[in-house]
């Protein structure tokens, strides 16, 4: 039987591309949505290594599995780092994906494109019951469009375009974000990991 592997995310979006991103491995995924009664993480730190350590230690706890949380979001030079940390609630609560993007949008009014630079940070932990936590890193360059564009994907996808392709996250769709997005990275580091350290115990 494979060991089971906590997704520590309560956006099925997010779960549903993790998911994507560790296809393959002998894991057992499950998800929040398998448990009754976990914790509610507040992501209170300042960096996305702790936030994502945050929400992986919790669940750990709470489940006595492995588990894994990534912490993610868009630093914009233009506005000093900008939403950062703070990308999934910069526009308060209930907000849309739409409204988040309209956000930045006007936040950049009048900025020209070449001064529209931006990554997107991943910082994936994971938290096992028997041993200490691990962090990985992933970053993808680009800049914000003046415009959205594509239906793929979501968050601020329809913003980040890639300087080398001239299309944004979400006019490459799930494979090809796959293949170049911060995440992916972050979770290509995962990947490796885990086949050196399996969670069984037996590496």
């Amino acid at each position: 039987m494979s060991p089971a592997l906590v997704l520590a995310t309560a956006n099925p979006d997010k779960a549903a591309e993790m998911a994507r991103l560790l296809a393959g491995l002998p894991l057992e995924l499950r998800t929040r949505a398998d448990f009754a009664d976990l914790p509610d993480v507040e992501e209170t730190a300042d960096t996305f290594a702790g936030n994502a350590r945050l929400k992986a230690e919790a669940l750990c706890r709470a489940t006595g599995l492995a588990a894994l949380a990534d912490d993610s979001g868009l630093c914009v030079d233009a506005l000093d780092g900008a939403p950062g940390v703070r990308s999934a609630r910069w526009s308060g609560p209930g907000a849309t994906y739409a409204d988040t993007n309209r956000k930045l949008l006007e936040a950049l009014a009048g900025v020209p494109a070449e001064a529209r630079a931006a990554r997107f940070v991943c910082v994936v932990a994971l938290a096992r019951p028997q041993g200490d936590g691990v962090t990985f890193e992933g970053v993808c360059e680009g800049r914000i469009a003046q415009a959205p564009r594509g239906d793929a994907g979501f968050g601020y996808d329809p913003l980040f375009e890639l300087p080398e392709s001239g299309r944004t996250f979400a006019e490459l769709g799930p494979e090809a974000k796959a293949a170049v997005s911060h995440r992916a990275r972050a979770f290509a580091r995962v990947r490796e990991w885990l086949k050196a350290h399996p969670l069984d115990g037996s590496g």
